[in-house]
């Protein structure tokens, strides 16, 4: 829900205190890259987001975004990363959404009704969309949630609560309290709400509240407290009967908790986003949810979306998952990320190649169409999104960004060999085609060829061809 904070324009976190007063793209080491997607062999999960950039300029969205992974991983983009549906009332932009299965089969989109950063902005609507696939979006409408005044409704949620026969939406409102707790109201139809209440509140501001229910007989809460993700519990779905219980996570200002469980194992992994710097996703893992312990995951192994903030992810089937790529399509771009700085990607800064931490800005820095090689198609070339007519390029040895001459001299420079990854077979490497003994690598952060022939060089020189 979050933005990062700065002198002019503080961040929610401070306006709050001021209240209280698999990979898909990445197995096929010999592949070119983007415009394609494996099919998907078994149950699979759908991430649904906006976007913001790290100026909110170019890369900034507040419509409705998904991404598809069949490992709740590693995450591939669909419709170029662009909006699949944009709210048309209230403020006319959305953050904070939630996609559900309902009973019956068939989705709920439940979205926070505010574009930007106006944190003073009050609304006791959320948008709310119908959908039997997630291909087609209907009944699009605002659902008041409260009669509260000078309040917000924030990053709505929604569970079934067997006992009541009713769904329950949580979200997160300042009530007579003077700060926010997350409340609940409840639906059959998602037309219309009754009875609002406080589902929980430990006395402080908490939000961005998510919830799994029926874990083992018990019930689990997971929600923003100051700057991390904290988790409470119950055996009941009761408004007030959660208990805090679990270690506190974060990695810098932390917000918008995801639980997810494996499809695979007895994993469970919590997701969360960062606005220290805006929008960096992180995620943890624990084998025992009862535990209220996690381990951070080897950013190796996740990769969020392009510019995504404040997701929520939904279990799908195979066929679900290949009914979306087929409706929307595999980006026609690529990222790369680095083995041993996984945190960093390779982008062009000055027209010099480099690895950098993500979020990259401009964002399209960082995009790359990996193409036939302009000297042998059965090698690759990196063309630029960002600059269309210049390729990544070794000139003595170091790699830069220039516009294609159309010489054989330039050709070869900027043509290179994908090989499986010198440090992870399943990751990449690319071979100079010119200097065949020679590896695009980095020193330094900067991206240059030379021979390979350490461990550390050979970390050096892999890389994940994702999105």
């Amino acid at each position: 829900m979050n933005r990062p904070s700065d002198a002019s324009d503080p961040s929610r976190r401070l306006f709050l205190g001021m209240a209280a007063a698999v990979p898909v793209a990445m197995t096929g080491a010999l592949s070119l890259g983007a415009g394609s997607a494996s099919a998907a062999t078994g149950p699979s999960y759908v991430m649904g987001y906006f976007t913001e950039s790290t100026n909110l300029g170019a890369g900034t969205d507040y419509g409705l975004h998904l991404a598809v992974s069949t490992d709740g991983l590693q995450w591939l983009p669909l419709n170029q990363n662009n909006p699949v549906a944009t709210p048309t009332q209230g403020a006319l932009g959305l953050r904070d959404p939630f996609i559900m299965r309902k009973q019956d089969g068939t989705f709920v989109v439940l979205a926070t009704d505010l574009q930007g950063t106006d944190w003073n902005r009050t609304s006791v609507n959320i948008h709310v969309w119908d959908s039997a696939d997630l291909r087609t979006f209907t009944g699009y409408r605002l659902l008041k949630l409260h009669d509260m005044t000078n309040t917000h409704s924030w990053a709505p949620e929604a569970y079934w609560d067997a006992s009541r026969g009713r769904y329950g939406i949580l979200y997160s409102s300042v009530n007579s309290s003077g700060h926010n707790v997350i409340m609940v109201s409840y639906t059959t139809d998602f037309r219309t709400t009754a009875n609002p209440q406080v589902f929980f509140d430990p006395g402080y501001d908490v939000i961005d509240g998510n919830l799994a229910v029926g874990v083992n007989g018990v019930n689990y809460l997971y929600y923003k407290e100051n700057q991390t993700l904290v988790g409470a519990r119950s055996t009941s779905l009761d408004p007030g009967s959660f208990t805090k219980f679990s270690t506190p996570v974060a990695h810098g200002g932390t917000e918008a908790p995801i639980l997810v469980k494996s499809h695979t194992s007895s994993t469970w992994y919590l997701w969360g986003d960062t606005y220290t710097p805006n929008g960096v996703f992180y995620a943890w893992q624990t084998s025992n949810l009862a535990s209220g312990t996690w381990t951070p995951v080897d950013q190796r192994l996740y990769t969020q979306p392009l510019n995504s903030k404040h997701g929520t992810i939904a279990a799908i089937t195979g066929a679900e998952y290949d009914n979306l790529v087929a409706r929307y399509g595999a980006p026609a771009w690529n990222r790369l990320k680095s083995y041993n700085y996984p945190a960093r990607y390779v982008r062009h800064s000055g027209y010099v190649g480099r690895i950098d931490p993500y979020p990259i800005d401009p964002y399209a820095d960082s995009q790359w169409k990996l193409v036939p090689g302009l000297a042998d198609s059965a090698g690759v070339s990196f063309q630029s999104v960002s600059h269309p007519t210049r390729y990544l390029r070794h000139y003595s040895y170091n790699l830069r960004l220039d516009v294609n001459d159309g010489t054989t001299a330039f050709a070869q420079d900027a043509t290179f060999h994908r090989t499986a990854g010198l440090a992870d077979s399943t990751w990449a490497s690319f071979r100079s085609h010119n200097f065949p003994t020679r590896y695009i690598r980095h020193s330094g952060y900067v991206l240059r060829i030379d021979p390979v022939s350490t461990a550390s060089e050979r970390a050096d020189a892999t890389f994940q061809v994702g999105y």
